[in-house]
């Protein structure tokens, strides 16, 4: 453990301000609870290395779920030569990052431990079942493989797949196994040193009150890595999941689709690029089944954690397609679609007939694309009809645009918004499936996709489309999370029936624009890392929420939604969860949202206006984007002064 001169160089960097009080007792946490030799090891070395802003950040708090479970860096910005060891695959460390704020095999195997405890209470007088998956992130694997063996160690069974999978085929496998909860290892779209543990529930759906409250309450009471496995004859079983799974998920997929016919009878060219990741597993064979004309980045299909041929492997950021637009620029190919890499969220550029460049979409303007393709599809072959559409509802998140409002509104078609995270579009859908009489609805997750839309739109209300701004899309119910695997499928679809009646998906786009008005949204974030970032995010949050500005760039704000108080109503009359989102509107028509991300170390933005329809296209872009410009240098000007 730790000699008498770390403790009391420890001691001495609080007293002079360089270590958190919490950093220290969460060291002593770690070390009196840990039976690993690398973690003392990892410590000692950074102690006499006097680093203390690496201690802080590693220690400065214990992991807690958020809007996406628990997320953290795997590998630290400074790595000790005990965790260094002798290396691990694809240039990893040997050994995770050590520390209480980190993504290791403690923080894991408590996350798991807690899990289990509260299924097995829940789920008392049989063997709960488990399914777990991961995606390609460095000790992704191995962290699944703990969290298995765990699982059957304590008496669960278990379905592990049996290689990297996407994060909603992982939802789906919950519903299609009646499967009591899941996990998945994954930190999404983070950078590359980041792993995460994504729990669900036996619903599919991520971790909500007060399921979530109480795995948290079992995690924490958990302060050592050793447990005790059950004898023999109590444990669990441990199955595999593989191809059998994905030909499920597939044909499920499949059901979603609104005409069939436009795939082979279109001569659209799309590249596709899983960034490393796991969308190859199930995109690429189901759209050539299906007859789509779809080529793959090579350098792109390794799964790999290091993410090696992009700065970031995440679709919302421009240079993550690059080598696909070059691709496709060399296959004059008309579309270009890439995943991050639990494949949940989907970015997409599509070719500008004038320009004959490539262009990128931001995560709105696809969720508007899809919107009214969804809306017009279902209206046009009679499944959404005047009769019905009172049943049929789109669901949304607050900070996604609200032209996707206006657009299912034009159709007749109820909007729902909710807050940022899936799991309240989640939640909703959960509502919906309930809604249906029991003795109609029977065994629901084993109907198809056109007897289960039947019943909704008799009964309850028919989920359409829905998603939020960062990237993230679902066209089902049959997975409760965002999908990027169906959002590909909906979105060849599209690109298809415009490309038969020669319309490019951006002309398409710009259509709506003329229809609905231009509308545009900028997505902004402040970056604060490690133990002085949370606690710089925690104040302008509170800034915000206790102070909210009177005005911003010279404009009144004439209304404020403190959802902080958990006061606010949805459109079905049902009270919004408090969390500390704050939305205001300009006299001028702007808006704009502040909120702090559950995920990552930041503080996030969101910026909207929009222009009348009848205004000239391209002056309505310059004006509405000059507007948001504007109000961003006057946000940011304002953070400056709460930051004084």
């Amino acid at each position: 453990m730790l000699g008498e001169t770390e403790k009391k160089s420890l001691e001495q960097a609080v007293t002079q301000g360089k270590l958190q009080a919490s950093s220290l007792r969460n060291i002593y946490k770690l070390l009196n609870g840990t039976q690993d030799p690398v973690a003392p090891a990892a410590v000692n070395e950074l102690i006499n290395q006097q680093n203390w802003a690496e201690l802080n950040n590693r220690f400065f708090k214990s992991l807690a779920f958020g809007t996406g479970g628990l997320r953290g860096r795997t590998i630290g910005a400074t790595v000790t030569s005990a965790e260094q060891a002798h290396g691990g695959e694809n240039g990893r460390p040997e050994f995770p990052c050590v520390g209480t704020a980190c993504m290791n095999f403690f923080n894991v195997g408590r996350a798991m431990r807690g899990l289990i405890n509260y299924v097995r209470k829940f789920f008392s007088g049989r063997k709960p079942l488990i399914v777990i998956g991961h995606d390609t992130r460095h000790f992704s694997r191995a962290f699944a493989e703990q969290c298995a063996k765990i699982a059957t160690d304590l008496g669960c069974d278990c379905a592990l797949f049996d290689g990297p999978c996407s994060t909603p085929e992982v939802s789906f496998a919950i519903r299609e196994l009646n499967a009591d909860a899941g996990v998945v290892i994954t930190a999404s779209h983070n950078p590359a040193h980041d792993n995460g543990f994504k729990a669900y529930f036996n619903d599919g759906a991520q971790l909500v009150p007060p399921h979530d409250l109480g795995v948290i309450s079992e995690v924490n009471a958990l302060e050592t890595d050793s447990y005790e496995p059950l004898p023999l004859g109590e444990r669990g079983e441990l199955r595999l999941l593989g191809a059998d799974m994905d030909a499920r998920f597939m044909t499920k997929l499949k059901g979603i689709i609104l005409r069939p016919e436009v795939f082979r009878s279109s001569s659209a060219k799309v590249v596709y690029t899983n960034l490393h990741g796991t969308g190859k597993r199930c995109i690429v064979p189901l759209l050539r089944e299906l007859g789509c004309q779809v080529s793959t980045v090579a350098a792109q299909d390794v799964q790999d954690g290091r993410f090696p041929t992009v700065q970031s492997p995440n679709p919302e950021n421009a240079p993550a397609l690059d080598m696909a637009i070059a691709q496709a620029d060399a296959e004059q190919a008309d579309l270009v679609i890439a995943t991050d890499p639990d494949s949940d969220r989907m970015g997409i550029a599509v070719r500008d007939k004038k320009t004959g460049k490539m262009q990128l979409l931001t995560g709105n303007q696809t969720g508007c694309l899809l919107a009214w393709y969804r809306c017009m599809s279902m209206r046009e072959l009679g499944i959404v009809t005047p009769e019905n559409r009172a049943h049929a509802v789109m669901v949304k998140t607050y900070v996604t645009s609200p032209m996707q409002d206006a657009i299912a509104a034009s159709y007749g078609i109820e909007t729902v918004n909710v807050l940022t995270g899936f799991k309240y579009i989640a939640a909703k859908l959960g509502k919906y499936e309930c809604s249906i009489p029991e003795q109609l609805r029977g065994n629901y997750r084993t109907l198809d996709e056109a007897t289960s839309r039947s019943l909704r739109l008799q009964y309850s209300k028919y989920f359409v489309f829905g998603g939020e701004e960062s990237y993230g899309y679902l066209a089902q119910d049959f997975v409760r999370d965002k999908d990027a695997n169906a959002a590909a499928l909906c979105l060849v679809e599209l690109n298809a029936y415009l490309s038969s009646q020669g319309i490019s998906l951006l002309e398409c786009l710009n259509s709506l624009y003329e229809q609905f008005g231009y509308y545009m949204e900028m997505g902004k974030s402040l970056v604060m890392e490690g133990a002085d970032g949370a606690a710089k995010i925690a104040a302008l949050t509170k800034s915000f929420l206790m102070n909210p500005p009177k005005e911003m760039d010279g404009s009144p704000v004439v209304n404020v939604r403190d959802f902080s108080r958990g006061t606010v109503k949805d459109a079905e009359g049902e009270s919004v969860p408090a969390e500390n989102l704050l939305f205001l509107d300009l006299e001028d028509g702007r808006s704009f949202a502040v909120r702090p991300s559950g995920t990552e170390p930041k503080i996030k933005f969101y910026l909207f206006s929009h222009g009348q329809p009848g205004t000239e296209l391209q002056t309505a872009m310059v004006n509405v984007r000059a507007g948001l410009d504007s109000l961003w240098n006057s946000l940011q000007r304002d953070c400056n002064r709460r930051s004084e």
